[in-house]
């Protein structure tokens, strides 16, 4: 991203002289043009203030640089190489071929070709190697034999090959760069269509839903609900591989305006309103994201299967097989088993007052166990449709001094708000965000949500 330069170029002219005579009025008449002047000059550099500390707060952050900064790198150095001093030359794995005739073929002996396979076993073996992905030898000229080879399984980094007398395996996690971007939409059917049809990603909603889950009902989002954000996409050289954190959120409904800031210090991570609330409550509505509701608490139901009337004490999120199923709060695991009715099912106790319960899994998660201490959010399970249930969901139950009730109608307490003697603090970058937020305009369907924050200022 380039760098915005917000200057302020002032051109000095030497008055011209056009009378020796003193008239008092046109000398009035100059104060008057003077002050103006000031007082636009001060406005100007008043708005260009704000937008350096915009600037400053993206910048601020060492990890985020610039897409130009990335492509120099590249064109210096690959590999580890640089890129002046050695040739790079590709070739893509077939099936059916052997590593050994291709490294043989290059000049490499077999006697080197078997130590460099029992050298790459604890780092990654050779024998790992894929059709179809590529191949690339490094040479100190165009006609030498290889020094090395490199083979990239993943966008996230690749492994170094030596093949020099002192054979060697690394493996190089490549550095991934965040940039801040910013995204703005109006609600037409569904807030999670108005997201993904503009090309915003599932955990971008997750994490917009969590930073504001105490403010916005987001299951009763309604059309014209707006919404923006600002937020980390994470590159490695040069291509998007996914999103990074949520810095800010906004969200306009019929309730009014709801900000969520991201502010992380020693004592407090996590998001805040603009007076320094936690948006996060002490326990998340729904244990499954982007589900719906299939049945309420209700102590008349009509049992689906058994055909009679039998209280319903819990309310049932239905969400295809598979689906992560998250801890609503901190706690410990007290059950995880499996009950003729319930299923596979895990139980939680939050607090003294607070147990929660999770039926028909398809699967524990990994590490779930009785003892086990999870934290909010935290994934327990997969939705499934074990013991009697008609379809893959879970039914979600809520224990309030060993009585169970409707958790949507619970007033759970608030999570503990950022101590007065670091507000001030919070309230610096509480400032800095809302101001990224409030210049974002919203924008027509016809346009993409993704900004660059070089953009702000426009």
């Amino acid at each position: 991203m380039p760098r915005q330069n917000y200057g302020l170029r002032i051109f000095h002219n030497q008055p011209k002289k056009v009378s020796t005579q003193h008239h008092p009025e046109n000398s009035s008449g100059g104060i008057v043009i003077d002050a103006l002047i000031a007082i636009v000059l001060s406005v100007a550099l008043i708005i260009l203030a704000n937008h350096f500390e915009v600037w400053k707060h993206i910048k601020g952050n060492e990890n985020v640089v610039s897409s130009e900064q990335i492509l120099e790198e590249q064109e210096i150095c690959k590999f580890g190489y640089d890129v002046s001093g050695y040739f790079f030359t590709d070739l893509e794995l077939k099936a059916d071929q052997f590593l050994g005739d291709l490294l043989y073929y290059e000049g490499i002996s077999f006697d080197k070709i078997a130590k460099l396979e029992e050298k790459s076993k604890d780092i990654y073996s050779v024998r790992k190697l894929k059709a179809g992905k590529y191949l690339t030898f490094v040479r100190p000229d165009s006609c030498s034999t290889p020094c090395s080879f490199v083979y990239q399984p993943d966008p996230y980094g690749y492994v170094v090959y030596s093949l020099e007398d002192s054979l060697d395996v690394k493996y190089v996690e490549k550095e991934v760069v965040a940039h801040v971007e910013t995204a703005s939409g109006t609600v037409t059917s569904s807030l999670w269509n108005a997201m993904i049809d503009n090309g915003l990603q599932p955990a971008v909603i997750d994490m917009m839903e969590d930073a504001l889950s105490s403010a916005v009902d987001f299951y009763h989002a309604q059309k014209g609900d707006r919404f923006k954000l600002v937020f980390e996409r994470n590159y490695i050289d040069g291509e998007a591989i996914g999103v990074g954190k949520l810095l800010g959120a906004y969200y306009e409904n019929d309730y009014g305006q709801h900000y969520a800031v991201r502010y992380k210090s020693d004592n407090y991570e996590g998001y805040f309103d603009l007076e320094g609330r936690a948006t996060k409550r002490a326990f998340l509505r729904a244990p499954v994201k982007f589900s719906r509701i299939s049945s309420r608490y209700n102590r008349n139901r009509l049992h689906p299967i058994k055909g009679r009337r039998i209280p319903h004490l819990g309310t049932d999120y239905a969400a295809p097989y598979g689906t992560p199923i998250h801890a609503v709060a901190n706690g410990v695991v007290e059950i995880a088993g499996y009950g003729k009715g319930n299923g596979k099912y895990v139980k939680l106790r939050h607090n003294k007052t607070y147990q929660t319960q999770y039926l028909h899994m398809q699967r524990f998660a990994k590490g779930i166990r009785k003892g086990t201490r999870v934290g909010q959010g935290q994934v327990i399970g997969y939705v499934g449709s074990t013991g009697l249930a008609t379809g893959p969901h879970v039914c979600f139950r809520f224990w309030k001094n060993g009585r169970q009730i409707d958790h949507l109608r619970e007033n759970f307490p608030p999570a503990k708000p950022i101590k007065k003697d670091e507000l001030e603090d919070y309230f610096i970058k509480r400032d800095e965000m809302k101001y990224m937020l409030d210049v974002i305009n919203f924008e027509s369907d016809q346009d993409k949500l993704a900004h660059d924050p070089d953009n702000l200022s426009s």
